[in-house]
């Protein structure tokens, strides 16, 4: 069995894949202050509870863009597992994905495994959509090349900071609205913003199709894809588990299993 770690802004999600299909999944707030044996405990609990033994774990593999968690990341799979985890983006990790970006280092290690499941599963071009902390749109090309992109704020981000900088506009949870035309200070803020990205999803998608010059498909991950893929026709694939079978298939390429 093979544990993948993908750890965001936000959440870190551990996955467990046996065989190469997903067992379990978990998900925890990403702290940079929670140490392996915090990890640890967690997650073994929770892998006992699914009837997995931590010495079934083989291999490992650990994707972040928070450096500051990888070695505790690092230390859980060695410490608990017996396992030395490879770590996408460090030297001698081979992703299989052509990166054409003006610094190549910049790309983040979720977009490229997302780029790997997505051009092995679907083809290319391709869009992938990425609803995190950011909202991200990955452009590969014909030939599987990670080209570059765009970077919006997160919708979640976005309310935040609505709320923070306007003393009288209260949180709200994130939904689509009844109608577009609020007439309450809740109704107007979700229609505002729910209805926002949703144009931006939809404005973005066509630019860049349109700046490509060919069709494109468009793939979503991330926890948030499944609301909006019910209010949108750009979305073609909902793919929750893309960034997970992409770490998968950056380990099975570099280790030849």
């Amino acid at each position: 069995m093979i544990l993948t770690i993908d750890s965001g802004n936000t959440n870190v999600v551990f996955a467990i894949f046996d065989d190469g299909k997903l067992r379990a999944t978990w998900r925890a707030a990403n702290d940079t202050r929670r140490t392996a044996d915090e990890f640890g405990i967690w997650l073994s609990q929770l892998m006992a509870l699914e009837g997995i033994k931590r010495e079934e774990i083989t291999g490992a593999i650990v994707a972040s863009v928070v450096p500051a968690i990888v070695y505790s990341l690092r230390s859980l799979c060695v410490r608990y597992f017996k396992v030395e985890p490879l770590v996408v983006g460090a030297p001698g990790v081979d992703p299989g994905v052509r990166v054409r970006i003006d610094n190549p280092e910049e790309a983040g290690a979720d977009r490229i495994a997302n780029a790997v499941a997505a051009y092995a599963t679907y083809g290319g071009p391709l869009i992938v959509l990425d609803f995190g902390t950011a909202t991200t749109f990955d452009v590969l090309n014909d030939a599987g090349d990670f080209i570059g992109g765009c970077i919006a704020p997160g919708i979640n981000l976005s309310l935040e900071a609505l709320h923070m900088a306007a003393a009288k506009l209260p949180r709200v949870a994130i939904e689509a609205p009844q109608k577009v035309i609020g007439t309450s200070t809740v109704g107007a803020i979700k229609s505002g913003v729910f209805l926002g990205y949703v144009g931006l999803i939809e404005g973005i998608v066509e630019r860049i199709t349109e700046e490509y010059g060919a069709p494109m498909k468009v793939i979503a991950t991330g926890g948030l894809a499944a609301l909006f893929n019910r209010h949108t026709d750009v979305i073609q694939h909902l793919d929750p588990d893309l960034t997970l079978r992409g770490l998968l298939q950056i380990y099975d390429r570099n280790t030849g299993r």
